[in-house]
């Protein structure tokens, strides 16, 4: 257990102070946001597993409404809180630490849930039956997921991701899961590798070579992985990479 405690202290450490924890792009957000359906002017929008807030800051910017952000971990948390304040944006958003597989929250409280590359902590298909209950009738869902883009992908890809994360499913069974979950799959959009070298990889790459000289055991692990993930995507970003399901309850 301590072993695991010190490399999850080091993954933190690594991605700490970086405007995302995952693959993302503002301007591709921003282009799913507006062409979602209508939401109203008012209900309850939530991003779950928030991570330092990139989703969050955009939901806040875009909607002009009270968004409440998600994440298990304090210290990104507590990034997501000082950059609310330092763009204006504090007065719209409620940032909590807590488990996203555990929430508290009324039935059919959720207007717009909104959440980046966090599913995969629960695993898809569960994540998507323990926030299901959370959407209201007719309540829109955005969940993106690592997600195989062919029936068959390269063997060292499969490999890598079968260790790391076993739920890895192809875009099919993705749409499969959230029908069987309860949700009309209304598009799926996948997110351009470019956006996980500017707005990913690069800074941990650049991170990487700030810490490599220092690092102790656990955050040389980390580092070996992360840098065999980034090998492995140079090579393989047609066979699998983030994909934007765009979900609506009935």
């Amino acid at each position: 257990m301590t072993e695991a405690n010190d490399c999850r202290s080091a993954l933190i450490r690594l991605h700490r102070g970086h405007a995302r924890q995952g693959p993302g792009d503002e301007a591709f957000s921003r282009e799913v946001l507006a062409g979602l359906p209508a939401l109203g002017t008012s209900g309850r929008v939530a991003d779950l597993g928030c991570g330092s807030g990139a989703g969050t800051l955009l939901l806040a910017e875009c909607l002009q409404r009270p968004v409440i952000a998600v994440d298990l971990s304090p210290d990104f948390v507590a990034q997501l809180t000082l950059q609310a304040t330092q763009r204006g944006l504090s007065p719209w958003i409620t940032a909590e630490v807590a488990d996203i597989g555990a929430l508290a929250w009324p039935p059919a409280s959720l207007h717009l849930l909104w959440s980046e590359g966090a599913a995969y902590n629960l695993g898809f298909a569960r994540a998507l039956r323990t926030w299901r209950p959370l959407v209201a009738g007719g309540g829109i869902a955005v969940v993106s997921e690592l997600s195989w883009f062919t029936g068959n992908p390269p063997e060292p890809a499969r490999k890598f991701w079968k260790a790391g994360y076993p739920g890895l499913g192809s875009e099919a069974e993705n749409r499969s899961h959230a029908r069987d979950c309860g949700f009309e799959v209304i598009d799926t959009l996948r997110l351009p590798s470019r956006a996980w070298w500017d707005n990913y990889y690069g800074p941990l790459q650049q991170r990487i070579v700030s810490l490599r000289a220092d690092a102790g055991g656990a955050m040389r692990a980390v580092i070996a992985e992360t840098e065999r993930e980034m090998d492995l995507f140079a090579r393989y970003s047609d066979s699998y990479g983030y994909t934007f399901y765009i979900l609506r309850a009935p």
